[in-house]
């Protein structure tokens, strides 16, 4: 079989839309397509129920109830909600938010937004393998400490934290928990009704469904008060107004289905993958792998590489698709924070992340290829353009 070039291996940053859920999709854009909101006739009450079954599947994947799922655009709109509205309610009882530097942007710009508006947070730096101290997140809690924003699976080096211990510690002190779940629905366990989590952004496109969808699930007990966003017609019980997009909500149902039915033996297989890659790239000289390696999801490699210019090698690599930086931080000449936290090169590093659709032939490839490029790097033939 001749390989199809190039080969995607930047699934951290977004994965292809699987074919099973734009099938379930598609109908919602041609057949189905009523407002939900117009409960009066068919078209709406059939895109209504739609909405209800895929809530369910959002809600299933994580172990919660479905009316603790709120429809929303994205994990960057479920951060921006859950941490302004959590902190905007909580005002009374304190204003001192508590996250990691390693946190993604889109928890870090909206804590510096609150900041702005007079509250204080407390950045904790991880342990040089990217997980979080517990005790130092102990002693950073105040009286006046009424939220705490620890990421799930981080989105560059893949390391998984603690939230369990996190959770119940923030249940201890009184303080609202918010995890951002964006990179790991599908690849870890999440059991909400387990973990002391009141607050879990998650989104669909990082879980082979479509872009422009996401959700937030708000605990109901013990009670999570949160401070709407935006204003409108007061849709998902006043949290997120605006109309419902029926076919992104379907697809994100679906993708979530999928992803419970086949994670048990999704995760071992992507695992296997990213091991090959790692084998065929660690005898490499001054190849250090970035982030705890096993406290970390099934199928990350971040990687720092001694080089003179990375940038000239990642332009070079027309075969394979993966990240110098984020996706969403890259177009800045600024180097990695979550790096730079660690201590490690946040300007020499490749992230490379597997998945559902690679196959071993192409890891292979990707190895070979990769060590060539790196062998040309050092050698002088690669110039950054």
């Amino acid at each position: 079989m001749s390989l199809k070039l190039p080969i995607y291996l930047d699934n951290a940053a977004t994965t292809p839309v699987d074919p099973r859920v734009v099938g379930k999709m598609l109908p919602y854009l041609t057949e189905h397509f009523g407002n939900p909101a117009s409960s009066t006739h068919a078209f709406g009450q059939t895109a209504s129920r739609a909405i209800e079954d895929a809530r369910g599947e959002v809600a299933r994947l994580v172990n919660a109830e479905a009316r603790e799922i709120i429809w929303t655009s994205g994990a960057t709109e479920s951060n921006n909600l859950a941490i302004k509205g959590a902190a905007q309610a909580s005002q009374p009882r304190g204003r001192h938010l508590i996250t990691l530097e390693t946190e993604h942007k889109a928890v870090l710009d909206t804590m510096q937004e609150l900041r702005r508006r007079g509250f204080e947070v407390t950045y904790l730096a991880p342990e040089s393998n990217g997980l979080l101290n517990l005790e130092k997140f102990r002693a950073a809690i105040r009286p006046d400490t009424v939220l705490a924003s620890v990421m799930l699976v981080n989105n560059e080096i893949g390391v998984i934290q603690d939230i369990a211990a996190i959770g119940a510690i923030c249940r201890e002190r009184g303080v609202v928990f918010h995890v951002d779940a964006a990179q790991a629905s599908g690849k870890v366990e999440i059991d909400l009704a387990r973990l002391a989590v009141d607050l879990m952004s998650l989104t669909a496109h990082k879980t082979y469904g479509p872009k422009g969808i996401g959700a937030l699930y708000v605990r109901r007990e013990p009670r999570v008060r949160l401070e709407a966003q935006m204003h409108g017609g007061g849709h998902e019980r006043g949290w997120r107004s605006g109309t419902l997009p029926v076919h992104q909500i379907v697809g994100m149902g679906e993708c979530f289905r999928i992803a419970r039915e086949e994670m048990n033996t999704e995760v071992p297989r992507l695992r296997a993958l990213r091991d090959k890659l790692w084998a065929g790239l660690k005898d490499l000289p001054e190849v250090r792998l970035n982030g705890d390696p096993e406290r970390r999801i099934a199928n990350n490699l971040n990687l720092s590489l001694r080089l003179e210019n990375c940038d000239a090698l990642v332009s070079s690599l027309a075969d394979i698709a993966v990240s110098s930086a984020s996706a969403c931080s890259s177009g800045t000449a600024a180097p990695s924070h979550v790096l730079q936290a660690l201590g490690a090169d946040g300007s020499n590093a490749l992230r490379i992340t597997v998945g559902r659709f690679n196959t071993g032939e192409e890891i292979d490839y990707a190895a070979r290829y990769l060590r060539q490029k790196i062998d040309d790097c050092r050698s002088g033939k690669l110039r950054a353009a």
